[in-house]
């Protein structure tokens, strides 16, 4: 019944149509990029060229709408030099199965291994997979395979200059990623205007972490408004937490509670006006009622002590803000630095600084256990598979099944089926639409090589809306470039319904037979949210202690590895409620209270992070101990989680008892989240222990599979290991 609840989920998922902006203009710049080399092509050589300069330029402008924070024209010249290498290399060893297979199984392997360096990398290698084995047909000669890899090579470097000489939103996805991060703030502060206790999810800031990251030259350019207010984000999401909060900030009703919430409705109006200026550019437009708000009156405020400070920092960090996002970016008011290669930034390497990064990514994924190595077996299997079983029908193209397989397999379950689905509907009404005008026209290769051109246009368009939609113009795109090349459609449309089909199969079954399920790896993930964020939470115990630079800075580090290891427990709990398969280690009631249970303990931190001391406050010496017993208990608990055992907080509980008197008062804020902590990890300690009979059967589980290892290593009599 799984299963079956599991397919009615990717069905739904593979045929959704997405709410994503639509772009136009880059559709239509990329599509111009597809014409201007199929039309010449076409008129002043053959359609074999014009098929092979379509497919650079297609891909390479295909590749451009990936996610990325490299520049375009980079990522449409990497496309279009891959698709090249990969079309000449291939014709190398095409003629003979003796050669062509291991060569496409190590080219498949190695585009798989690419996931290891993101998502746009894996997704632009799975398309050299493709060329390779689409335009190996195509030559008859070594230099013809010269001239027709030259020719795909064109397409990314006419995209290239396109986006050189046609620039559409210059830096948009930086600016869109900003944006987002005080979007995200903004929507927080509302929400806590209602519930006071609200969690907050970092992958916004985190997202716009990453953007931040540019290169030398990258830097030399950047918009000015692009360099501030992520840290002021950053720095902004613990005070208006602590403001709202009823613990450690404005009291529950009153007075208090009123001008809390019209602190925090202002300081949403204000960011939402920030993030419309990074957006679009232009300087930032606030309402003079939010202004007025965002003013902390020494004589008629009514918040006191933690609550007026959070207030007062609120509205500092609002006003700097401000002062960035109120130019728009225009370079008379906010200058660059003098010497942008001394700026601080966050750097990004090179292209040709990227190998030993490339490297040590792919080194670090290579084991078992590994998705990405999981991915790439999985692809390189079925890539020679599939086109070994499609050169043995009595159909032509057989390369369009190996294709189908390569474009829709992910490193996870779920979207490996969606997008399977997903291709067929697209590719069964593309084939449709395509057919009926290509039987209504007749015979023309300039009509069908613009119409090819008006299908391209329209897939980009739709290729952020779902997956199915902009497929069904790919396939159209498909059977019109046919359609120019000659091929009789009778043909070309059952073999490409029907090859489609057995890719789309073939994908599915890889994920059976070698899957990566996320399920079982699910304490293995909270284990390391666990350790990190008691890493992070006493980092900011021992800012108290003694507020030095060198302890702000552990923790700013800590709090980052918290928030990634926060991320991949929500990939793996998001994958494995989309996974066929029984819960191992923790049911899925278990891991959602314990994701609630880290998210509080996470929340508590944040709130004593807040209000850390200045380099020249009293320390507090209570903090360190119970630092050292909040990092112990919380290292150990991880281990705990992992083997199965139930955690402890003993060291926790002790440091916190003798944590009385006055030096409780000195600091209510740290001494509250420090009480908060407690019960946070209290709580995670209910999600996850086990019963005694549990333990016993899990247990016995465990000795069962250590002896069925080691009977398996040795000769199945006697101990796997003998002495002499």
């Amino acid at each position: 019944m799984k299963w079956l609840r599991i397919f009615r989920e990717i069905v739904r998922s593979g045929l959704t149509i997405e709410e994503a902006r639509l772009e136009p203009l880059l559709a239509l710049r990329t599509a111009a990029g597809v014409a201007i080399v199929v039309g010449p092509t076409l008129w002043l050589v053959s359609p074999a060229y014009a098929a092979s300069a379509a497919l650079g330029a297609y891909s390479a402008g295909a590749a451009t709408f990936q996610r990325t924070w490299r520049p375009r024209k980079v990522i449409a010249l990497g496309a279009g030099a891959g698709l090249a290498l990969s079309t000449f290399v291939g014709y190398l060893a095409a003629g003979r199965l003796v050669t062509f297979l291991p060569l496409l199984a190590v080219w498949a392997f190695a585009a798989g291994m690419a996931w290891a360096l993101g998502s746009t990398a894996g997704i632009v290698a799975a398309t050299t997979v493709g060329s390779m084995l689409v335009t190996v047909t195509l030559p008859t000669s070594v230099g013809r395979a010269l001239e027709h890899a030259g020719v795909i090579a064109l397409g990314g470097v006419v995209q290239a200059v396109l986006i050189l000489l046609f620039p559409i939103r210059r830096w948009g996805a930086h600016r869109d990623a900003l944006a987002d991060a005080l979007a995200a703030v903004a929507d927080y502060a509302r929400r806590l205007r209602h519930d006071p206790t609200a969690p907050f999810d970092p992958e916004p800031l985190m997202t716009a972490r990453d953007a931040a990251a540019v290169t030398p030259s990258q830097a030399r350019t950047r918009p000015p408004v692009l360099h501030g207010p992520r840290g002021l984000a950053e720095r902004m999401v613990p005070v208006v937490a602590a403001l709202a909060d009823p613990d450690v900030g404005a009291p529950a009703e009153g007075s208090g509670r009123d001008r809390a919430r019209e602190l925090l409705g202002a300081a949403a109006d204000v960011l939402d006006a920030a993030a419309r200026s990074i957006r679009r550019g232009t300087p930032a437009e606030v309402p003079p009622g939010s202004a007025d708000a965002l003013r902390v009156d020494d004589e008629h405020e009514v918040l006191e002590g933690p609550a007026r400070d959070a207030a007062e920092r609120l509205v500092e960090l609002i006003t700097e803000t401000l002062e960035i996002a109120g130019s728009g970016g225009a370079r008379d008011k906010a200058p660059t630095p003098p010497d942008p290669a001394r700026a601080q930034f966050r750097v990004r390497p090179t292209l040709f600084r990227l190998l030993p990064v490339v490297v040590g990514a792919v080194r670090r994924e290579l084991r078992r256990d590994s998705p990405v190595f999981r991915h790439a077996v999985r692809l390189a299997a079925v890539a020679t598979l599939g086109y070994l079983i499609a050169s043995r029908l009595p159909v032509g193209h057989s390369y369009w099944a190996p294709i189908a397989s390569v474009m829709v397999m992910r490193p996870d379950f779920h979207r490996t089926y969606a997008r399977a689905v997903g291709r067929l509907a697209g590719t069964l009404a593309g084939v449709a639409l395509a057919t009926g005008m290509v039987r209504a026209l007749g015979p023309d290769a300039q009509v069908f090589g613009a119409l090819a051109v008006v299908s391209a246009a329209l897939s980009y368009t739709l290729l952020r809306t779902g997956y199915a939609y902009s497929q069904s113009f790919t396939a159209a795109y498909v059977v019109f470039l046919l359609g120019m090349g000659g091929q009789a459609w009778e043909q070309t449309v059952p073999e490409r319904v029907v090859l489609t089909l057995l890719g789309g199969v073939l994908a599915m079954l890889a994920y059976v037979v070698f899957p990566a399920w996320e399920t079982p790896r699910l304490p293995d993930r909270l284990a390391d949210w666990l350790a990190a964020d008691g890493r992070y939470a006493a980092a900011v115990l021992r800012s108290y202690a003694e507020p030095t630079r060198e302890h702000r800075a552990d923790m700013r580090r800590t709090l980052l590895a918290s928030r990634e290891a926060r991320a991949a427990w929500q990939d793996a709990y998001d994958q494995a409620r989309q996974e066929p398969v029984r819960p191992r280690g923790l049911t899925s009631r278990e891991a959602e209270d314990a994701q609630e249970a880290l998210k509080r303990f996470d929340r508590a931190a944040m709130l004593m992070e807040s209000h850390v001391p200045r380099a020249d406050s009293r320390v507090v010496p209570e903090a360190e101990r119970f630092a050292d017993a909040l990092e112990a208990d919380t290292a150990q608990a991880a281990d705990d989680v992992r083997g199965h055992r139930n955690p402890d907080w003993g060291r926790v509980a002790q440091a916190l008892h003798t944590w009385e008197g006055d030096a409780g008062n000195r600091s209510p804020v740290l001494r509250r989240g420090a009480e908060l902590q407690k019960r946070a990890l209290d709580n995670l300690a209910t999600a996850v222990s086990r019963t005694l009979l549990e333990q016993d059967v899990g247990s016995a589980r465990e000795e069962q599979r250590v002896r069925a290892a080691g009977l398996s290593e040795g000769d199945g009599a006697g101990p796997a290991h003998r002495d002499g």
